[in-house]
């Protein structure tokens, strides 16, 4: 039996960095100031797959505490709403928004995100396997 966490590894985390990858390919293939290596929008779009995962895998886990299940959808969608917020910000062009502070901040919450999304992966993986029948 796959763990959650390695199907978490290569479904979610994967798919989620292919805009910052894609990003940081094209980039180094391009002439000089053509582009910028790294765009708040692809970290954010990172961190709404991150959370968007963990909903999903929430709802359907079926041997887990209620209380968990709602505190952890909760932190998800909380997060969700922050990476909204944030990617309306970028919208707003000109001066109005220094874009480097918007970069480090859509950094740091895309690294909070991964550890959360991690812990509770790892999580999801201890209760799979104490109770295997009813993993799907």
């Amino acid at each position: 039996m796959q763990s959650a966490k390695t199907k978490w590894l290569a479904y979610t985390v994967l798919v989620g960095l292919i805009p910052i990858c894609s990003r940081l390919l094209v980039w180094l293939v391009t002439k000089e100031g053509s582009l910028e290596p790294f765009a708040p929008q692809d970290f954010i779009a990172f961190g709404l797959v991150l959370h968007i995962s963990n909903i999903n895998e929430i709802e359907h886990l079926v041997s887990a505490d209620r209380a968990w299940k709602t505190t952890q959808n909760t932190v998800s969608a909380f997060f969700i709403a922050i990476h909204g917020v944030l990617f309306c910000s970028t919208l707003i062009g000109g001066d109005a928004i220094n874009q480097q502070a918007i970069m480090y901040c859509v950094a740091v919450i895309a690294l909070v995100s991964l550890a959360i999304s991690y812990s509770l992966f790892t999580r999801i993986s201890k209760i799979q396997m104490d109770h295997p029948e009813r993993v799907p």
